[in-house]
C-alpha cells in the first residue's frame, strides 16, 4: 500500500533508498510517498508541483507493479491539488516504462526524455485554435516583471516584421508581479498594435518544468540541457501550430543565463525551420531598459525614473492601491538581479 512519508524515520529511509540508486535526494517536494514491505521501504517517489521525481524501486522488487502504484498515487495527489498536467523527466532508456503508465513523450533529448501524463499539450493547442492566423508569423516569449518600454520596443520591432506576432507571457508565478497582472499590463501596453496576439505560455515555453538533475551526471551541463528541451518543445509544438517562422529576442548585456539561452536558440531553432532575430535593446540614460531597473526604481520610489522606463499603463498600476502589496514586498526583499 502506498503511504505518505512524513516521519523522521520515513525520511531517513527514503533518502537511503534514493541515494542507493546513485541519485540525489531533493527536499523541495509537495508529496513524498513510499511502499513498505514489512519494515523495509522498497519504493519511493515524490511530486513537486507538476513534476514527478525521485521515483526509485529497490532492485529486489523491480519489474512488478510498485512503480505503477507510486505513479498512480502521485498523479491522484497532483490532480487533487488542481494540477492540469503532470510531467516526468527520465533517462531515455527508462522512457518506455513511463509510456506504459500512460505518459506521452514530448521531447526526446540525447540525455533526457520529457513525458507528460495525459494530453495536456494537445488540449492547450486546441483551446487556442481560434488564435491561429495564416501568414509569415513570429513570436516573442516574455516574463515582463513588470512590462517596460523595453518590452514594448521589442514587441513593436518584431510586429513590424511579421504578419502576426504571438506574444507568449510566461505563466509561472515566481515573479514579484503576479501572472494575471503581468498579462494585463502586456495587453494594455500593446493595445494599439493590431497584428498582435497575447497569450499565456502555460507549461510549454519557459515554464517551471525544471527537470531534477538527480539522474544526470555531474559533468552534464544541466542548464544547457534544460534550454534545449524548452526550445525543442517550442519548435516541435507551438511554432508549427501557430505558423511561427521567426522568434525575436533582445540583446542581453548583463545576464549570462539569458545570453546562453539566446545562443542556444540560434543553434536549436533552425532545425525546426525557425529563424532567431535579435533586436538591440532600447537604452535610457546610461543603460538598457530592464525590468530589474524598474524594480530598483520602485524600491527607491524613484517615480521620475519610472516614467522613463515604463509605459503609462504600467506606471498607473504601480501607483495604484492594487499594487501596494507588490511594491511593499519589493522594498522589503533583498535586491536581486
Amino acid at each position: 500500500m502506498v503511504t505518505e512519508l512524513i516521519t523522521k524515520r520515513d525520511l531517513t529511509r527514503a533518502r537511503e533508498l534514493v541515494e542507493s540508486a546513485h541519485l540525489s535526494f531533493e527536499t523541495n517536494y509537495d508529496n513524498l510517498v513510499g511502499i513498505y514491505e514489512g519494515r523495509q521501504l522498497v519504493a519511493v517517489g515524490a511530486r513537486a508541483h507538476n513534476i514527478l521525481k525521485m521515483l526509485v524501486v529497490h532492485p529486489d522488487h523491480q519489474g512488478g507493479a510498485l512503480l505503477g502504484e507510486l505513479v498512480t498515487e502521485l498523479v491522484r495527489l497532483g490532480y487533487r491539488d488542481g494540477g492540469e498536467s503532470l510531467f516526468v523527466f527520465t533517462a531515455p532508456a527508462n522512457a518506455g516504462t513511463f509510456q506504459a503508465l500512460n505518459f506521452n513523450p514530448l521531447v526526446n533529448h540525447p540525455k533526457v526524455t520529457l513525458l507528460e501524463y495525459g494530453q495536456g499539450i494537445q488540449h492547450y493547442l486546441k483551446a487556442h485554435g481560434d488564435l491561429v492566423r495564416k501568414g509569415n508569423n513570429g513570436a516573442v516569449v516574455v516574463n515582463c516583471n513588470p512590462f517596460t518600454l523595453g518590452h514594448r520596443y521589442l514587441i513593436e520591432e518584431a510586429a513590424s516584421k511579421v504578419d502576426t506576432l504571438y506574444v507568449f507571457v510566461v505563466r509561472e508565478d515566481r515573479s514579484a508581479f503576479p501572472f494575471d497582472v503581468r498579462m494585463r499590463l502586456v495587453r494594455e501596453g500593446t493595445a494599439n498594435l493590431e497584428n498582435l496576439v497575447v497569450l499565456d505560455s502555460s507549461h510549454y515555453a519557459v515554464s517551471g518544468i525544471t527537470f531534477p538533475a538527480y539522474f544526470l551526471k555531474a559533468e552534464d551541463p544541466v542548464s544547457q540541457i534544460q534550454m534545449e528541451v524548452d526550445l525543442a518543445l517550442f519548435g516541435k509544438y507551438l511554432a508549427p501550430f501557430f505558423g511561427i517562422r521567426r522568434r525575436f529576442i533582445g540583446t542581453e548585456p548583463y545576464c549570462r543565463t539569458t545570453r546562453l539561452y539566446s545562443e542556444t536558440m540560434k543553434r536549436v531553432l533552425p532545425g525546426y525551420g525557425i529563424e532567431t532575430v535579435q533586436v538591440e535593446r532600447r537604452r535610457v540614460g546610461e543603460g538598457v531598459i530592464s525590468a530589474y531597473r524598474v524594480r530598483e526604481a520602485i524600491r527607491n520610489e524613484a517615480f521620475e525614473t519610472l516614467r522613463r522606463l515604463v509605459p503609462g499603463t504600467t506606471l498607473d498600476y504601480i501607483r495604484s492601491e492594487q499594487a501596494r502589496s507588490v511594491c511593499e514586498q519589493l522594498k522589503n526583499t533583498q535586491r536581486r538581479h
